[in-house]
């Protein structure tokens, strides 16, 4: 499978809302809520950026942190919790954490690129994109290759998935192992750069061997102008922002930007 199989990248650059994105300092802290998301789509964003925990009772949810603390009024691991009481937790303090079922349901012709979080999350997701039948708005990730394999096992082909991290590591530094390592994943999802941004991700070799191999690049998370430009020189597919204003900027800029 290459990327131009799925409808999910029917578009000629991606322009994705890392959890949401903010146009103000204030609602930095309001990120993965529906008011975040929905304030993207507003400003003509098609993909956002998200990732998925579950609660105790199988709920599945829109949240990044391992634990409650740093954006919420909560405390402690949201998987520890059902949902009576996370649906009780307020994220800085004003906005409800939302579920999966609402975003998909709030946000109808919107994409979502979802990383999963926790392995208790892989089963509750694959059931929910089938409920909304929405296999074609979604690209999942993981930073763990075991659960990005195991919801391949569950849904097959029928969603686009990114590339494991040591599929993006041979892609970006092992030229040689790019045509042993194969991957069904059709997305490099990758920062810049790498290791305290000492060493760089996106090189010439890499985007030409993603792209003989139909996959897409998108990079991950550039908030400053100059280098959303020297990417897109270099090629790349998409980037992830929470600047969802200078990226937009940006493209428009360019003639790239794509309204929702």
């Amino acid at each position: 499978m290459q990327a131009s199989d799925y409808r999910y990248f029917d578009t000629g650059f991606a322009a994705l809302a890392h959890r949401g994105g903010y146009l103000t300092a204030s609602d930095r802290a309001r990120e993965n809520t529906l008011y975040a998301f929905t304030r993207a789509v507003e400003l003509g964003y098609r993909y956002l950026e998200t990732d998925v925990h579950v609660s105790s009772d199988g709920v599945l949810f829109s949240f990044h942190d391992d634990t409650l603390d740093r954006v919420t009024d909560g405390h402690g691991v949201p998987e520890r919790l059902p949902w009576t009481e996370l649906r009780r937790v307020r994220v800085g303090g004003r906005d409800p954490i939302p579920t999966l079922d609402e975003l998909f349901e709030a946000l109808p012709s919107t994409r979502f690129n979802i990383d999963l979080k926790v392995p208790h999350a892989i089963e509750p997701l694959a059931r929910t994109i089938e409920a909304h039948r929405a296999h074609d708005r979604v690209c999942v990730g993981s930073f763990s290759p075991a659960s990005i394999r195991a919801f391949r096992r569950l849904v097959g082909t029928r969603v686009a998935t990114a590339v494991s991290p040591w599929g993006v590591a041979t892609a970006a530094y092992a030229p040689g192992l790019r045509r042993i390592v194969g991957s069904p994943g059709v997305a490099l999802q990758v920062p810049a750069r790498a290791w305290r941004d000492r060493v760089p991700v996106i090189g010439r070799g890499m985007m030409r061997a993603a792209h003989a191999r139909g996959r897409v690049v998108h990079v991950w998370t550039v908030n400053d102008a100059a280098a959303m430009h020297q990417l897109i020189d270099a090629g790349v597919d998409g980037l992830v922002s929470d600047r969802i204003d200078v990226l937009k900027a940006v493209l428009i800029e360019r003639g790239r930007w794509e309204e929702s």
